[in-house]
Protein backbone atom coordinates (compact mmCIF):
# COMPACT_ATOMS: atom_id res chain seq x y z
CA UNK A 1 0.00 0.00 0.00
CA UNK A 2 1.43 3.45 -0.94
CA UNK A 3 -0.13 5.96 1.06
CA UNK A 4 -1.47 9.42 -1.03
CA UNK A 5 -2.52 11.79 1.73
CA UNK A 6 -5.92 12.15 3.55
CA UNK A 7 -9.44 13.76 3.05
CA UNK A 8 -11.44 15.32 5.66
CA UNK A 9 -8.91 13.38 7.97
CA UNK A 10 -9.07 9.60 6.14
CA UNK A 11 -6.20 8.43 4.63
CA UNK A 12 -6.22 7.22 0.69
CA UNK A 13 -4.01 4.53 -0.07
CA UNK A 14 -3.57 2.93 -3.40
CA UNK A 15 -2.61 -0.37 -3.82
CA UNK A 16 0.54 -1.47 -6.21
CA UNK A 17 -2.34 -2.91 -8.42
CA UNK A 18 -3.55 0.57 -9.34
CA UNK A 19 -0.33 1.48 -10.80
CA UNK A 20 -1.32 -1.74 -13.19
CA UNK A 21 -4.86 -0.24 -14.37
CA UNK A 22 -3.50 2.93 -14.32
CA UNK A 23 -1.13 2.38 -17.40
CA UNK A 24 -3.25 -0.02 -19.08
CA UNK A 25 -5.64 2.19 -19.44
CA UNK A 26 -3.09 4.64 -20.52
CA UNK A 27 -2.17 2.09 -23.52
CA UNK A 28 -6.08 1.45 -24.18
CA UNK A 29 -6.47 5.51 -24.43
CA UNK A 30 -3.34 6.23 -26.48
CA UNK A 31 -5.12 5.36 -29.82
CA UNK A 32 -8.55 6.98 -29.60
CA UNK A 33 -7.03 10.44 -28.37
CA UNK A 34 -4.48 10.14 -31.37
CA UNK A 35 -7.49 9.71 -33.67
CA UNK A 36 -8.71 12.89 -32.37
CA UNK A 37 -5.62 14.88 -31.65
CA UNK A 38 -3.23 13.27 -34.15
CA UNK A 39 -1.30 16.28 -33.68
CA UNK A 40 -0.01 15.19 -30.36
CA UNK A 41 1.94 11.89 -31.85
CA UNK A 42 3.95 9.75 -28.49
CA UNK A 43 1.89 12.55 -26.46
CA UNK A 44 -0.82 10.71 -26.88
CA UNK A 45 0.31 7.74 -24.18
CA UNK A 46 0.85 10.37 -21.60
CA UNK A 47 -2.48 12.26 -22.47
CA UNK A 48 -4.13 8.69 -22.06
CA UNK A 49 -2.68 8.77 -18.33
CA UNK A 50 -3.88 12.09 -17.78
CA UNK A 51 -7.47 10.46 -18.55
CA UNK A 52 -6.75 7.49 -16.26
CA UNK A 53 -6.11 9.96 -13.48
CA UNK A 54 -8.89 11.76 -13.89
CA UNK A 55 -10.98 8.79 -14.09
CA UNK A 56 -9.50 7.67 -10.73
CA UNK A 57 -10.61 11.31 -9.07
CA UNK A 58 -14.21 10.19 -10.04
CA UNK A 59 -13.91 6.65 -8.27
CA UNK A 60 -12.01 8.49 -5.10
CA UNK A 61 -15.34 10.62 -5.11
CA UNK A 62 -17.21 7.91 -4.95
CA UNK A 63 -15.62 6.33 -2.34
CA UNK A 64 -15.48 9.97 -0.15
CA UNK A 65 -19.39 9.86 -0.25
CA UNK A 66 -19.22 6.25 1.69
CA UNK A 67 -17.02 7.50 3.81
CA UNK A 68 -19.13 11.43 4.31
CA UNK A 69 -22.13 8.95 5.10
CA UNK A 70 -20.63 6.67 6.93
CA UNK A 71 -19.35 9.71 9.22
CA UNK A 72 -22.94 11.06 9.17
CA UNK A 73 -24.03 8.06 11.10
CA UNK A 74 -21.57 8.41 13.78
CA UNK A 75 -19.16 5.42 12.19
CA UNK A 76 -15.64 5.35 12.09
CA UNK A 77 -13.86 5.34 8.76
CA UNK A 78 -10.37 3.86 8.44
CA UNK A 79 -8.94 4.33 5.15
CA UNK A 80 -10.34 4.55 1.56
CA UNK A 81 -8.10 2.12 -0.80
CA UNK A 82 -7.82 2.63 -4.43
CA UNK A 83 -7.01 -0.34 -6.36
CA UNK A 84 -6.91 -2.70 -9.91
CA UNK A 85 -11.20 -2.67 -10.28
CA UNK A 86 -11.98 0.40 -8.56
CA UNK A 87 -11.72 1.11 -4.55
CA UNK A 88 -12.81 0.29 -1.06
CA UNK A 89 -13.51 2.33 1.81
CA UNK A 90 -12.87 0.40 5.15
CA UNK A 91 -15.78 1.50 7.50
CA UNK A 92 -15.27 -0.28 11.23
CA UNK A 93 -17.81 -2.46 12.03
CA UNK A 94 -21.53 -2.71 10.19
CA UNK A 95 -24.54 -0.55 9.70
CA UNK A 96 -26.97 -1.00 12.81
CA UNK A 97 -29.91 -0.40 10.62
CA UNK A 98 -31.13 -1.23 7.35
CA UNK A 99 -31.43 2.55 6.65
CA UNK A 100 -28.01 3.42 7.61
CA UNK A 101 -26.83 0.47 5.58
CA UNK A 102 -28.60 1.99 2.48
CA UNK A 103 -27.90 4.94 2.30
CA UNK A 104 -24.17 4.49 2.76
CA UNK A 105 -24.27 2.11 -0.15
CA UNK A 106 -26.22 3.73 -2.67
CA UNK A 107 -24.44 7.30 -2.28
CA UNK A 108 -21.64 6.21 -3.97
CA UNK A 109 -23.23 5.00 -7.26
CA UNK A 110 -25.20 7.73 -6.85
CA UNK A 111 -22.23 10.10 -6.74
CA UNK A 112 -20.93 8.17 -9.71
CA UNK A 113 -24.11 8.82 -11.69
CA UNK A 114 -23.90 12.48 -10.87
CA UNK A 115 -20.69 13.16 -12.23
CA UNK A 116 -21.40 11.46 -15.22
CA UNK A 117 -24.67 13.15 -16.04
CA UNK A 118 -22.71 16.80 -15.32
CA UNK A 119 -20.01 15.77 -17.27
CA UNK A 120 -22.58 14.27 -20.30
CA UNK A 121 -24.72 17.56 -20.63
CA UNK A 122 -20.96 19.58 -20.52
CA UNK A 123 -19.93 18.19 -23.94
CA UNK A 124 -21.25 20.35 -26.28
CA UNK A 125 -19.57 23.08 -24.59
CA UNK A 126 -16.77 21.46 -26.07
CA UNK A 127 -15.37 22.04 -29.68
CA UNK A 128 -14.67 18.79 -31.01
CA UNK A 129 -10.92 17.48 -29.98
CA UNK A 130 -9.02 16.13 -27.64
CA UNK A 131 -11.49 18.10 -24.20
CA UNK A 132 -14.43 16.76 -25.49
CA UNK A 133 -13.22 13.37 -26.20
CA UNK A 134 -11.79 13.50 -22.84
CA UNK A 135 -15.38 15.03 -21.21
CA UNK A 136 -17.56 12.33 -23.04
CA UNK A 137 -15.02 9.62 -21.85
CA UNK A 138 -15.41 10.37 -18.37
CA UNK A 139 -19.82 11.03 -18.55
CA UNK A 140 -19.79 7.23 -20.26
CA UNK A 141 -16.94 5.71 -17.47
CA UNK A 142 -18.76 7.29 -14.75
CA UNK A 143 -22.29 6.51 -15.57
CA UNK A 144 -20.94 2.44 -16.79
CA UNK A 145 -19.38 2.61 -13.08
CA UNK A 146 -22.54 3.83 -11.66
CA UNK A 147 -24.90 1.20 -13.52
CA UNK A 148 -22.62 -1.44 -12.70
CA UNK A 149 -22.35 -0.77 -9.37
CA UNK A 150 -26.01 -0.92 -8.64
CA UNK A 151 -26.15 -4.38 -9.68
CA UNK A 152 -28.00 -6.07 -6.95
CA UNK A 153 -24.71 -8.40 -5.70
CA UNK A 154 -22.80 -8.47 -3.19
CA UNK A 155 -19.78 -7.03 -2.66
CA UNK A 156 -20.85 -4.08 -5.18
CA UNK A 157 -23.00 -1.35 -3.70
CA UNK A 158 -26.08 -2.70 -5.38
CA UNK A 159 -25.55 -6.02 -3.51
CA UNK A 160 -25.86 -3.41 0.18
CA UNK A 161 -28.61 -2.06 -1.29
CA UNK A 162 -30.21 -5.12 -1.98
CA UNK A 163 -28.88 -6.81 1.39
CA UNK A 164 -30.82 -3.38 3.17
CA UNK A 165 -33.94 -3.97 1.76
CA UNK A 166 -34.33 -7.53 2.43
CA UNK A 167 -33.22 -6.79 5.45
CA UNK A 168 -35.44 -3.55 6.34
CA UNK A 169 -38.29 -6.38 5.00
CA UNK A 170 -37.81 -9.42 6.68
CA UNK A 171 -36.04 -7.68 9.72
CA UNK A 172 -33.61 -10.51 9.26
CA UNK A 173 -29.98 -9.26 8.17
CA UNK A 174 -28.34 -12.52 7.64
CA UNK A 175 -31.09 -13.34 5.14
CA UNK A 176 -30.12 -9.73 3.20
CA UNK A 177 -26.54 -10.53 3.16
CA UNK A 178 -27.04 -14.32 1.68
CA UNK A 179 -29.71 -12.98 -1.12
CA UNK A 180 -27.48 -10.37 -1.92
CA UNK A 181 -24.63 -12.82 -1.92
CA UNK A 182 -26.49 -15.36 -4.90
CA UNK A 183 -27.07 -12.00 -6.29
CA UNK A 184 -23.29 -11.34 -6.32
CA UNK A 185 -22.77 -15.23 -7.91
CA UNK A 186 -25.12 -14.68 -10.85
CA UNK A 187 -23.71 -11.50 -11.69
CA UNK A 188 -20.09 -13.14 -11.87
CA UNK A 189 -21.13 -15.72 -14.03
CA UNK A 190 -22.90 -12.85 -15.95
CA UNK A 191 -19.59 -11.04 -16.26
CA UNK A 192 -17.88 -13.90 -17.68
CA UNK A 193 -20.83 -14.79 -20.02
CA UNK A 194 -20.82 -11.44 -21.03
CA UNK A 195 -17.85 -11.45 -24.00
CA UNK A 196 -19.53 -14.90 -25.19
CA UNK A 197 -23.14 -13.36 -25.50
CA UNK A 198 -21.63 -9.81 -26.93
CA UNK A 199 -22.21 -11.24 -31.41
CA UNK A 200 -25.61 -11.83 -30.36
CA UNK A 201 -26.03 -8.11 -29.63
CA UNK A 202 -24.20 -6.98 -32.61
CA UNK A 203 -20.69 -6.78 -30.70
CA UNK A 204 -17.47 -8.19 -31.54
CA UNK A 205 -15.12 -9.06 -28.08
CA UNK A 206 -11.51 -9.27 -28.11
CA UNK A 207 -8.87 -10.18 -25.98
CA UNK A 208 -9.33 -7.67 -23.57
CA UNK A 209 -12.70 -8.30 -23.34
CA UNK A 210 -12.93 -11.90 -22.54
CA UNK A 211 -10.05 -10.66 -19.95
CA UNK A 212 -12.03 -8.15 -18.31
CA UNK A 213 -14.84 -10.33 -17.97
CA UNK A 214 -12.57 -13.18 -16.32
CA UNK A 215 -11.15 -10.16 -13.62
CA UNK A 216 -14.32 -8.92 -12.90
CA UNK A 217 -15.94 -12.60 -12.71
CA UNK A 218 -13.45 -13.80 -10.06
CA UNK A 219 -13.72 -10.83 -8.13
CA UNK A 220 -17.27 -10.80 -7.74
CA UNK A 221 -17.46 -14.66 -7.13
CA UNK A 222 -14.65 -14.42 -4.41
CA UNK A 223 -16.42 -11.40 -2.57
CA UNK A 224 -20.07 -13.36 -2.89
CA UNK A 225 -18.45 -16.56 -1.43
CA UNK A 226 -17.08 -14.27 1.17
CA UNK A 227 -20.42 -13.16 1.99
CA UNK A 228 -21.84 -15.94 2.69
CA UNK A 229 -18.76 -17.11 4.83
CA UNK A 230 -19.97 -14.03 6.66
CA UNK A 231 -23.41 -14.69 6.76
CA UNK A 232 -22.87 -18.60 8.04
CA UNK A 233 -20.55 -17.09 10.86
CA UNK A 234 -23.16 -14.49 11.73
CA UNK A 235 -25.55 -16.99 12.24
CA UNK A 236 -23.63 -18.21 15.30
CA UNK A 237 -23.59 -14.84 17.02
CA UNK A 238 -26.78 -15.12 19.00
CA UNK A 239 -25.29 -17.87 20.86
CA UNK A 240 -22.51 -15.87 22.57
CA UNK A 241 -24.02 -14.38 25.57
CA UNK A 242 -21.89 -13.09 28.14
CA UNK A 243 -23.93 -13.92 30.60
CA UNK A 244 -23.98 -17.37 29.82
CA UNK A 245 -20.23 -17.54 29.13
CA UNK A 246 -18.94 -15.81 32.32
CA UNK A 247 -16.97 -18.03 34.91
CA UNK A 248 -18.19 -17.51 38.16
CA UNK A 249 -15.87 -14.72 40.29
CA UNK A 250 -15.51 -13.48 43.75
CA UNK A 251 -13.59 -10.16 44.57
CA UNK A 252 -11.10 -10.42 47.16
CA UNK A 253 -8.98 -6.95 48.44
CA UNK A 254 -5.40 -6.58 46.53
CA UNK A 255 -4.14 -7.14 49.98
CA UNK A 256 -5.22 -10.54 50.60
CA UNK A 257 -2.76 -13.57 50.65
CA UNK A 258 -3.18 -15.46 47.69
CA UNK A 259 -3.84 -18.78 49.85
CA UNK A 260 -7.16 -17.58 51.43
CA UNK A 261 -7.93 -15.94 48.36
CA UNK A 262 -8.19 -19.52 46.72
CA UNK A 263 -9.22 -20.92 50.03
CA UNK A 264 -12.25 -18.40 49.35
CA UNK A 265 -13.03 -19.51 45.44
CA UNK A 266 -13.29 -22.89 46.55
CA UNK A 267 -15.40 -22.45 49.38
CA UNK A 268 -17.99 -19.93 46.88
CA UNK A 269 -16.99 -22.51 43.71
CA UNK A 270 -15.99 -19.52 42.06
CA UNK A 271 -13.50 -20.31 38.51
CA UNK A 272 -11.83 -17.03 38.74
CA UNK A 273 -10.82 -14.22 41.32
CA UNK A 274 -11.03 -10.13 40.66
CA UNK A 275 -9.31 -8.09 42.81
CA UNK A 276 -11.38 -5.18 44.19
CA UNK A 277 -10.71 -1.86 45.04
CA UNK A 278 -11.97 -0.28 48.84
CA UNK A 279 -14.84 0.51 47.65
CA UNK A 280 -15.41 -2.93 45.89
CA UNK A 281 -14.69 -1.69 42.34
CA UNK A 282 -13.12 -4.94 40.33
CA UNK A 283 -9.13 -3.55 39.77
CA UNK A 284 -7.45 -6.42 38.48
CA UNK A 285 -7.98 -9.93 37.10
CA UNK A 286 -5.82 -12.59 38.72
CA UNK A 287 -3.55 -14.59 36.53
CA UNK A 288 -3.72 -18.27 36.30
CA UNK A 289 -0.74 -18.13 34.55
CA UNK A 290 1.42 -16.35 37.94
CA UNK A 291 -0.89 -18.06 39.73
CA UNK A 292 0.09 -21.59 38.94
CA UNK A 293 3.94 -20.77 38.12
CA UNK A 294 3.86 -19.34 42.43
CA UNK A 295 5.29 -22.50 44.72
CA UNK A 296 2.69 -23.30 47.10
CA UNK A 297 4.94 -22.70 49.74
CA UNK A 298 5.07 -19.08 49.22
CA UNK A 299 1.44 -18.54 48.38
CA UNK A 300 0.82 -17.37 51.85
CA UNK A 301 3.18 -14.47 51.57
CA UNK A 302 2.08 -13.23 48.45
CA UNK A 303 -0.08 -11.11 47.97
CA UNK A 304 -3.01 -11.55 45.65
CA UNK A 305 -2.91 -8.08 44.08
CA UNK A 306 0.97 -9.47 43.24
CA UNK A 307 -0.49 -11.97 40.79
CA UNK A 308 -3.17 -9.63 39.23
CA UNK A 309 -3.43 -7.92 35.77
CA UNK A 310 -4.38 -4.08 36.11
CA UNK A 311 -7.89 -3.51 34.56
CA UNK A 312 -7.54 -1.56 31.89
CA UNK A 313 -10.09 0.44 29.65
CA UNK A 314 -11.77 -2.19 28.05
CA UNK A 315 -11.22 -4.98 30.12
CA UNK A 316 -14.39 -4.33 32.19
CA UNK A 317 -17.62 -5.16 30.35
CA UNK A 318 -21.43 -4.99 30.55
CA UNK A 319 -22.48 -8.42 31.47
CA UNK A 320 -25.83 -7.66 29.49
CA UNK A 321 -23.32 -7.78 25.96
CA UNK A 322 -23.83 -10.72 23.78
CA UNK A 323 -23.72 -11.16 19.39
CA UNK A 324 -21.78 -8.62 17.21
CA UNK A 325 -21.49 -6.41 20.29
CA UNK A 326 -19.51 -8.67 22.37
CA UNK A 327 -17.02 -9.51 19.55
CA UNK A 328 -16.71 -5.85 18.85
CA UNK A 329 -16.21 -5.00 22.24
CA UNK A 330 -13.29 -7.97 23.17
CA UNK A 331 -11.36 -6.71 19.40
CA UNK A 332 -11.31 -3.05 20.76
CA UNK A 333 -9.05 -4.21 23.71
CA UNK A 334 -7.53 -8.32 22.88
CA UNK A 335 -7.15 -10.18 25.77
CA UNK A 336 -7.38 -12.89 27.38
CA UNK A 337 -10.17 -12.18 30.36
CA UNK A 338 -12.23 -9.83 31.11
CA UNK A 339 -14.24 -8.36 33.85
CA UNK A 340 -18.06 -8.59 33.29
CA UNK A 341 -19.79 -6.02 35.72
CA UNK A 342 -23.55 -5.65 36.16
CA UNK A 343 -25.26 -1.88 35.75
CA UNK A 344 -24.41 -0.98 39.30
CA UNK A 345 -20.65 -1.73 39.44
CA UNK A 346 -21.29 -4.99 40.89
CA UNK A 347 -19.25 -8.23 39.85
CA UNK A 348 -20.84 -10.31 37.19
CA UNK A 349 -18.35 -12.80 36.46
CA UNK A 350 -15.08 -13.24 34.17
CA UNK A 351 -15.23 -14.01 30.56
CA UNK A 352 -12.19 -15.98 29.18
CA UNK A 353 -11.38 -15.41 25.71
CA UNK A 354 -10.86 -19.20 24.64
CA UNK A 355 -14.70 -20.01 26.15
CA UNK A 356 -15.94 -17.55 23.51
CA UNK A 357 -13.73 -18.88 20.79
CA UNK A 358 -15.06 -22.66 22.29
CA UNK A 359 -18.63 -21.50 21.93
CA UNK A 360 -18.36 -19.90 18.36
CA UNK A 361 -16.42 -22.84 16.96
CA UNK A 362 -19.47 -25.03 18.43
CA UNK A 363 -21.97 -22.95 16.42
Amino acid sequence: MFRLGSVAGVDVTVASSWFLIVGLIALLMAEPIQRVAPQLGGWAYLAGLAFALLLYMSVLLHEISHALAARAFSMQVNSINLHFLGGATEIEGDADTPWREFVIAVVGPLTSLAVGAVAWVTIDAFDDGLLRFTVASLAGANLVVGIINLVPGLPLDGGRVLQALVWGATRRRNLGIVVAAWGGRVAAVGAVAWPVLMPAFGLTPDIVDYLLGAMIGMFLWAGASQALQVAKLRGRLPGLVARRLARSAIGVPADLSASESIRRAQQANAGSVVVTTGAGEPAGIVSETALQSTPPDRLPWVPIGDLARRLEDGLSLPADLSGEQLLRAMNRTPASEYVLVEADGSIFGVLVSTDVDAAFRAG
